[in-house]
């Protein structure tokens, strides 16, 4: 999921505090903590009560989008309200501020949230963890499922280094495990420590170079399933 935290109210109020009318769109998606018609609801009566403080007016009205990132999704259900308001205020990661930009061209959206990182709650407390950065290189399957991507803060490929202490990463503090002990440990339980000693090249980084663009191949039609199978 993608961990989100909600922007400060004065920078959220500074980004429209020119517009009267702004619809507050939340997300049904991986958004965590949960951005829906809740906390839609919630930041519009914040910002009420904050523009009454400038002596202004705010009509707002709180929806919610199953997936604001699907451009289909995204334009159905924002379609009927978008005549009624002058700005879109999203309450998304960044890829749904992008995308209700792009099927709803004629205002602006604006970013509610700060896009944190891709992770997952923590034990069941109400904090996150960073697991994965979408690096486009996953090495997770010679690591035994921890990744020295996200989990080093030196994004070391081949080993700790020399700051490791008590399996404690210096950077920090001494507080964060070393990903690469983590890795280790996990391994040697399953008896595959031969994955750790293997040298790995220094990283390819162009998967990960922005902007990424991927094609999907697009399905065989009858007659090019048919030259395709008499090859």
């Amino acid at each position: 999921m993608i961990i989100t935290q909600q922007k400060d109210i004065n920078e959220i109020y500074e980004m429209i505090k020119d517009y009267k009318k702004i619809l507050i769109a939340g997300c049904d998606g991986c958004c965590q903590p949960p951005r829906s018609i809740n906390e839609a609801t919630v930041l519009g009566q914040l910002l009420e009560l904050k523009f009454k403080t400038k002596g202004k007016n705010l009509t707002w009205r709180s929806i919610t989008v199953l997936r604001q990132c699907d451009d289909k999704i995204a334009a159905s259900t924002i379609r009927p309200f978008l005549d009624d308001h002058e700005t879109i205020l999203s309450l998304a990661c960044g890829l749904g501020v992008v995308m209700l930009n792009k099927v709803a061209d004629k205002i602006l959206t604006y970013p509610a949230q700060n896009s944190q990182f891709g992770g997952a709650q923590n034990n069941g407390e109400n904090s996150f963890i960073q697991y994965c950065e979408t690096c486009g290189n996953c090495m997770l399957g010679m690591t035994g499922g921890v990744c020295p991507i996200a989990g080093c803060a030196k994004h070391l490929s081949n080993g700790p280094c020399g700051g490791t202490v008590n399996g404690l990463c210096e950077v920090g503090g001494y507080k964060n495990p070393c990903a690469w002990i983590e890795i280790y440990k996990r391994l040697k339980r399953f008896n595959r420590l031969d994955m750790f000693t293997l040298y790995r090249p220094a990283r390819d980084y162009r998967p990960a170079t922005s902007p990424a663009y991927i094609v999907i191949n697009k399905p065989y039609t009858n007659e090019e399933k048919i030259t395709e199978e008499n090859k």
